[in-house]
């Protein structure tokens, strides 16, 4: 006992307790002598079960992210899709009234894109639909970074050589796909299950974490992290980076499809977690959820 606590692996957390492993303790457990228990065939078949009845994108994140939180116990957490590798199916634009229109984009997962633009000059019905058309059959089938891509060039394009209706729909376009990071967000379920964790009996800890989770910048900066980075990622307490998530533990896994990562799923909880469990579930649920949002196009 006295060698690990000299070596820095466990700790007397106050002077009459016991000792508890330490943040690096955790860490030489997870690398050198950790064994994978690999989950129950009950929990693999509601895996599989539960994600393969989703119908659409943002059901399937839904529910694999309060899956994930059910089976651990802890928080689960998704991040969205980056759209830069989703594919564009297709856009509308409807007229609202005389100056604004509504874009909609639509990607080959499923998701929608709405945003309200203003225009110049009052547009019909008819014209809406022919650039629409026109941006459609130009663009249809590309990923959005490709769409982007080309929109900078159309733009830089002499006016003349571009006729009005190739213009309106190329400016619209634009517009709408102005922002890069479309859907930067991420899907959480189960934090309240944190709220009857000992290791969290502390209120300025609960509000730290739960203020992480409502600005969602240091949370997503963990979880881009993580997409960055392959195969199964582990963050114990301070490994994170985040002062916030000190006291906790993140295990992420990424989810694919056509053979490329387009965001990571993860379960958030102490720092003492059971990691020979949580690592293979996360694993799992990864792999089902690509391959169920495989099945969705």
């Amino acid at each position: 006992m006295a060698d690990l606590e000299d070596l820095g692996l466990i700790r007397a957390p106050h002077t009459s307790a016991g000792r508890v492993p330490t943040q690096l303790g955790y860490r030489v457990f997870v690398n050198s002598l950790l064994k994978m228990q690999m989950p129950e065939r009950t929990d693999s078949q509601e895996i599989m079960s539960v994600l393969s009845g989703a119908k659409g994108t943002d059901e399937l994140l839904e529910t694999a992210s309060e899956l994930l939180s059910d089976i651990t116990q802890y928080a689960g957490v998704i991040m969205l899709p980056h759209t830069e590798t989703a594919k564009l199916r297709q856009v509308e634009f409807l007229e609202l009234s005389e100056e604004r229109v509504l874009a909609i984009l639509v990607t080959d997962d499923g998701r929608v894109q709405n945003r309200v633009l203003f225009l110049d000059k009052k547009l019909s019905a008819s014209e809406l639909v022919e650039a629409a058309n026109f941006f459609n059959s130009r663009h249809a089938g590309k990923t959005l970074q490709e769409v982007r891509h080309r929109l900078l060039l159309d733009m830089q394009k002499d006016s003349d050589a571009m006729n009005r209706m190739m213009r309106t729909a190329v400016e619209m376009a634009s517009e709408l796909l102005g922002d890069e990071e479309v859907s930067e967000g991420f899907v959480l379920r189960g934090e309240t299950k944190l709220l009857g964790i000992p290791d969290f009996d502390q209120l300025g800890k609960l509000r730290e974490i739960f203020d992480a989770f409502k600005t969602k910048q240091d949370l997503l900066g963990l979880l881009d992290k993580s997409m960055r980075a392959s195969g199964i990622n582990i963050f114990i307490g301070e490994e994170s980076g985040y002062s916030a998530l000190t006291d906790c533990s993140v295990v992420t896994a990424p989810y694919e499809t056509d053979g490329q990562c387009i965001g990571v799923i993860g379960v958030i909880g102490p720092t003492r977690m059971a990691y020979e469990e949580i690592i293979p579930v996360v694993d799992v649920t990864a792999r089902v959820l690509g391959s169920a949002l495989r099945s969705l196009h």
